[in-house]
């Protein structure tokens, strides 16, 4: 679906959002003035599969280093491992460095399990990208909740573990 369908859905939803243009970003270190021009919590995504075939797309803090050998139990995954970029735009409908939590709503099959951070999932307001790297909305944690369940992509919200600095 399009940007134009996702505000539709929000607005739909009930759901408030703020957004901003900005130019494009790949990388948390490339989001920085984003992060300076907006207070809130700023996100990173990592679009995940495990040993068994299952795709997981995990959303937390930018600043969380995630430890992915000690989140697979914790998500119910067996061994995980970055999923390729051409399956990331088959069943999501982005390309690295836009994905978005957001993105769920295009996979209508169900593929890809949503992770959601507990400390993003209560914030009163989550910057996240809307489906390009070139915005930025943000909206309440429990709005993008409540958009993902609308979705059929319920999150999964679980305290992620992190590495150790």
């Amino acid at each position: 679906m399009s940007e134009t369908t996702l505000y539709a859905e929000l607005e739909a939803l009930g759901i408030a959002w703020t957004a901003l243009e900005h130019e494009a970003v790949f990388t948390v270190e490339d989001s920085e003035a984003v992060h300076a021009a907006l207070p809130g919590t700023h996100t990173k995504n990592l679009f995940l599969k495990d040993a068994g075939g299952t795709f997981f797309l995990v959303t937390v803090d930018h600043a969380t280093r995630v430890d992915l050998k000690a989140l697979a139990p914790v998500i119910g995954a067996k061994k995980l491992s970055f999923g390729k970029a051409e399956d990331m735009i088959a069943l999501l409908g982005v390309t690295p460095g836009a994905v978005t939590p957001l993105a769920a709503m295009n996979d209508a099959g169900g593929k890809v399990r949503v992770v959601l951070d507990a400390a993003l999932a209560d914030a009163a307001m989550v910057h996240v990208h809307p489906l390009r790297n070139t915005a930025t909305i943000g909206l309440g944690g429990a709005q993008l909740v409540t958009a993902l369940t609308h979705w059929g992509h319920p999150p999964l919200i679980v305290a992620i573990p992190e590495r150790p600095a």
